[in-house]
């Protein structure tokens, strides 16, 4: 999408100009979220992979997840990484 824009193209003092439109391909999961089973007190990674670098958003049911000690998310590139800690069976 940044390489939108008007192109020209000079050559002595003439000149050609062109709009340039880009249309953004939506965001897919190229690998989705896997069932996991753990033991109380340890630790879990969820993982998924998207298309492209996009923003994510973490729930369990309908709560939006928030960084803290429980919960903590990265993202690096394309892959959305959600790691749970200290698992209570709530949890679940």
């Amino acid at each position: 999408e940044s390489d939108a824009g008007d192109y020209t193209c000079v050559c002595g003092d003439k000149q050609s100009t062109a709009s340039l439109v880009v249309h953004a391909l939506p965001v897919l999961f190229k690998e989705e979220l896997k069932n996991e089973e753990a033991l109380e007190g340890a630790s879990v990674s969820l993982r998924c992979d998207l298309t492209k670098a996009a923003p994510v958003q973490w729930k369990i049911g309908s709560k939006v997840l928030k960084a803290s000690d429980k919960y903590q998310m990265r993202q690096p590139g394309t892959t959305a990484e959600l790691v749970i800690h200290d698992l209570e069976v709530k949890d679940a």
